[in-house]
C-alpha cells in the first residue's frame, strides 16, 4: 500500500537556469514556475497529503539583482491576486511564513488578500515561504518563547520539541518528505527543525519542469524508504 505524506515540503530551484538553457531571461522561468506550483499544488493536495510547504523567496534571496527582486515581488502580487484561483476552487487554504520587514507594502496587500480568501478552506493547507529563513523562524520563535516565560504564560521547565512547533511562523506537523529541484543538494535555511527526521529526495530537474508525473517519481522513492525515526525494524530503539 502507497504511504500518503502528511506534510510535504519543496525547494522550488532551477527557474533561472531552466529559463537560461532556452535562451530565455530568467525572469521567464520564474513565471513558468508560478504556473507550476499552482498544478503542483493541487495535485498534491487531492492526493491525501494535508500540508504543502514551498520555498518562494528566501531572506538571502534580497541580495539578486533588483531587477530581478522587483519582478519576482510583482509576480507574487499578481499570482495572489489573480492566479490562485484553482487553488481555491479546490479548497486549499493559503497561509505564509516568514518575516514582514522589508516586504513592500503591496505585497503584504497580496499575501493578505489571498490568505483572508482562503481562510475557510478545509482540503489541505499550502504553506508559502516568503522572505524566510529558517534560522530567523528558530531565532524569532525563540525571543517569543522567553518573553511568555517572562510574562508568566509558560513555565520554563514546559518547554519541550513539540511545544516549540507552536512558536514557528505557522503551526504545522512535521515534514514527512523534503524534494528539491534542480540538481542542487543542499537545505539553505529551509525548515531546519520541521525537517528532523524527513525523507529527502533531489531531482535534476529544474522546478518549471517538475510536474505531476515528476513528483509521483518523488512519491515512488517515498514509498520505498524505511522510516525508523532512530529505531529498528522490529521496533526496538536502535543504540
Amino acid at each position: 500500500m502507497n504511504k500518503v505524506p502528511n506534510h510535504v515540503a519543496i525547494i522550488m530551484d532551477g527557474n533561472g537556469r531552466w529559463a537560461t538553457n532556452r535562451g530565455l531571461v530568467r525572469t521567464e522561468g520564474h513565471r513558468k514556475g508560478a504556473y507550476m506550483l499552482e498544478k503542483l499544488a493541487v495535485h498534491i493536495l487531492n492526493t491525501g497529503t494535508k500540508y504543502l510547504t514551498v520555498y518562494a523567496f528566501s531572506t538571502d534571496n534580497f541580495k539578486r539583482p533588483e531587477t530581478e527582486v522587483t519582478f519576482l515581488m510583482n509576480l507574487f502580487i499578481k499570482m495572489f491576486k489573480s492566479e490562485m484561483d484553482n487553488i481555491i476552487k479546490n479548497d486549499i487554504k493559503v497561509v505564509f511564513s516568514g518575516r514582514k520587514e522589508n516586504l513592500r507594502d503591496d505585497v503584504l496587500e497580496a499575501m493578505e488578500y489571498v490568505s483572508n480568501k482562503s481562510k475557510n478552506n478545509k482540503k489541505g493547507i499550502l504553506n508559502i515561504c516568503l522572505n524566510y529563513g529558517s534560522q530567523e523562524e528558530i531565532v524569532d520563535a525563540t525571543k517569543k518563547i522567553v518573553k511568555d516565560v517572562q510574562d508568566g504564560i509558560i513555565n520554563i521547565d514546559d518547554i519541550d520539541k513539540e511545544m516549540y512547533y507552536k512558536y514557528m511562523y505557522k503551526d504545522l506537523p512535521p515534514i514527512d518528505l523534503m524534494i528539491r529541484t534542480s540538481g542542487e543538494q543542499r537545505l539553505s535555511n529551509f525548515m531546519l527543525y520541521q525537517l528532523t527526521y524527513s525523507e529527502l529526495y533531489f531531482t535534476d530537474t529544474y522546478f518549471p519542469d517538475f510536474d505531476e508525473k515528476e513528483y509521483d517519481k518523488a512519491i515512488d522513492a517515498y514509498n520505498n524508504r524505511d522510516r525508523r525515526f532512530g529505531k529498528i525494524k522490529d521496533g526496538s530503539e536502535n543504540k
